[in-house]
């Protein structure tokens, strides 16, 4: 269900660990995917901000997947979805 939830908000996506960040911080963010496959501590700093301003954070199982559900060839640690 998240890879098809992602695919289906394209076009509210926020790619990647930094982006994310700053979009959780600027309020911009209704939800965050993280994979886990990618490494702990890279994913951790999003997690913890997420759960700090109260946004919810779900686990999906791959990088890969994450990064072709969100319309990009690479895969992908974090992503946000645009409120």
């Amino acid at each position: 269900m998240s890879y098809e939830k992602v695919t289906q908000m394209q076009s509210r996506v926020i790619i990647g660990i930094k982006q994310t960040l700053k979009a959780i911080k600027k309020h911009e963010v209704s939800e965050v995917y993280v994979a886990d496959d990618a490494e702990k501590h890279i994913v951790r700093k999003v997690v913890t901000v997420a759960e700090e301003f109260d946004i919810p954070c779900e686990r999906v199982d791959s990088m890969k997947k994450l990064g072709a559900a969100s319309g990009i060839e690479v895969g992908a640690a974090a992503v946000g979805i645009k409120r």
